[in-house]
């Protein structure tokens, strides 16, 4: 019975993801490198970049299963891991930095603080030469929730506009 509601839960917040419709803006110089993202946003950047090839580094906590299952399905590499657990699997990450391709992380991590950078996407960074990308979104009708994100929950077939700037290297 688990088993059949996370296939469910997997296949309905697919559906839901691919619903969304995502507008990005991205600067002149856009390349390959990490998309850092807030927590609170996770279903949005997960619906921006699917099926880009984007190696994404999800937590081992069971929201991170189910998210993990959903990234797979819409064309994502997963590498699981935190700042906490799982951390020495992040060279994974880096090795898909080193040949040119995107990754994509939470920058505040699984658990937060909300809004404050972990080390671990900066690191990434200056150890792969590659550019950090802050990705922010703005969001038609949706849900935010009370957790320690305020995690938005985009109502199906609601526009979401993505801007992608420069962080650091």
């Amino acid at each position: 019975m688990d088993s059949f509601k996370v296939k469910l839960g997997t296949l309905l917040t697919t559906l839901w993801v691919k619903s969304l419709r995502v507008r990005i803006s991205t600067p002149d110089d856009f390349a390959p490198g990490i998309l850092g993202i807030w927590h609170r946003d996770l279903l949005a950047s997960t619906a921006a970049f699917k099926y880009w090839g984007v190696h994404a580094f999800i937590s081992q906590s069971k929201d991170g299963d189910l998210f993990a299952a959903i990234a797979q399905k819409l064309g994502y590499t997963v590498t699981r891991g935190s700042d906490s657990h799982g951390a020495s699997n992040v060279r994974h990450v880096l090795s898909t930095l080193n040949q040119g391709k995107f990754a994509g992380m939470a920058l505040d991590g699984p658990h937060g603080p909300a809004g404050q950078i972990k080390p671990g996407s900066q690191w990434l960074s200056k150890k792969s030469g590659r550019p950090l990308w802050l990705v922010s979104a703005k969001y038609g009708p949706h849900l935010t929730l009370k957790t320690w994100d305020n995690f938005i929950l985009p109502l199906p077939l609601t526009s979401i506009d993505i801007e992608i700037k420069y962080l650091c290297t």
